[in-house]
């Protein structure tokens, strides 16, 4: 098997585990995603007829990169135009990435759930097989009296919008399904 890029899904015949997991995002490897994106800045400006021509010289040009790009995607699954997707990702996302990179946003602090409210959490998501955004609702619904106590505590502790208390719980809630359907 080729060898892999750490960001991408990828598959080891030695753990089957791992086999089982589908992709939903086929990612090009770095060494490619740099030369694509080398072009793409050259040709940011060219018009489409342009950045076409380049396009079909960059592919002669590359093509041993291009190919081994593709026999990886391929043995991943990937089912559709392998070049369409490269095309697409110099010609509309690359060419226009900027070069600069973001500050880190600052982390809002970090807040512990009740032990009360994640046991109530995981012996509703073991007992009722529910999607997530249904089980969700169903758990607001059958557990006031906890939902009070905890919103109460987030008050308590410096929450003050009750859109971000709901959302808090909530991805708690989506959070331990996860967690839980996973095992």
């Amino acid at each position: 098997m080729h060898n892999l890029n750490k960001d991408i899904y990828c598959r080891d015949s030695k753990d089957e585990n791992i086999r089982d997991i589908p992709i939903y995002r086929y990612k090009f490897t770095q060494e490619f995603m740099d030369v694509l994106f080398q072009f793409s800045k050259v040709h940011q400006y060219d018009d489409r007829n342009s950045f076409k021509e380049a396009w079909t010289q960059w592919l002669e040009e590359n093509k041993e990169l291009v190919e081994s790009e593709i026999v990886r995607l391929s043995d991943l699954n990937y089912d559709g135009s392998i070049i369409e997707k490269m095309y697409k990702s110099a010609r509309y996302y690359y060419r226009k990435k900027g070069t600069e990179k973001k500050a880190p946003l600052d982390r809002r602090q970090y807040l512990c759930s009740q032990k009360d409210l994640l046991t109530a959490m995981d012996e509703h998501i073991n007992g009722k097989k529910l999607k997530p955004s249904i089980g969700f609702n169903d758990f607001c619904q059958n557990n006031i009296d906890l939902l009070q106590t905890e919103v109460n505590h987030m008050i308590h502790i410096g929450f003050k919008d009750s859109q971000d208390i709901k959302e808090k719980i909530k991805k708690t809630y989506k959070n331990r399904y996860f967690l839980l359907v996973k095992q």
